[in-house]
């Protein structure tokens, strides 16, 4: 499988066949990814949401826009912030059109980062998709599962236990709620039902 640096190569080339830009951007994505404090949200994120969605990739209509998301939907991402999805948004929009993506392109883009947000199911199914890939960390084994919590408490250590653990424990309350956390028929089999024992797990180590 190529890099993600490769990756992001080959997916700009079909737009601008100019080097200095892709590799600025590149450079970009490397630096915000790899800033400190970044345990989780990082470059690790975006290769295991893309090995997961490239066994499925004859499922997803418009690879190139998923792809774009993926890239840039942690772009802007501060733990204390409760708009980095919408920052991340606007900042994607200016850089696609450096690359001279059309509108529609960068709106899609757009509109699938400004989903990860609050993670509802939508219409458009390459959303699902990419919703599913962000969130499948939540249905792995419970040693990569508790791995993964450890790296989000350090993410959010700015926060004393005191706050930190009633926050999450009402976002992984919201997440038991849901009828189901992941939208597409292919996550759903492959992760909901470990993804709800993990939760549940957490919930009562908090």
């Amino acid at each position: 499988m190529m890099n993600l640096k490769e990756q992001f190569e080959q997916l700009c080339l079909p737009f601008s066949e100019n080097h200095n830009v892709i590799n600025t951007l590149w450079n970009e994505i490397e630096k915000r990814y790899s800033e400190k404090g970044r345990c989780y949200h990082n470059l690790l994120h975006l290769e295991n949401m893309f090995k997961e969605l490239e066994t499925i990739r004859e499922k997803i209509s418009n690879f190139t826009v998923v792809s774009f998301s993926i890239f840039y939907h942690d772009i802007v991402y501060n733990a204390t912030s409760k708009s980095n999805e919408e920052k991340s948004a606007l900042l994607t929009e200016t850089r696609l059109a450096e690359l001279n993506l059309n509108n529609d392109l960068i709106n899609a883009v757009s509109t699938q980062i400004l989903a990860t947000k609050f993670h509802q199911k939508s219409e458009d199914e390459d959303t699902n998709y990419l919703l599913d890939a962000d969130l499948s960390i939540l249905g792995k084994d419970l040693e990569s599962y508790l791995a993964y919590t450890q790296m989000i408490r350090k993410e959010y250590s700015i926060y004393p236990d005191l706050l930190y653990k009633p926050g999450r424990k009402k976002v992984l309350k919201h997440f038991l709620e849901l009828n189901s956390i992941f939208k597409t028929d292919y996550f759903k089999e492959k992760y909901e039902v470990r993804a709800k024992e993990n939760i549940s797990t957490e919930i009562q180590l908090l």
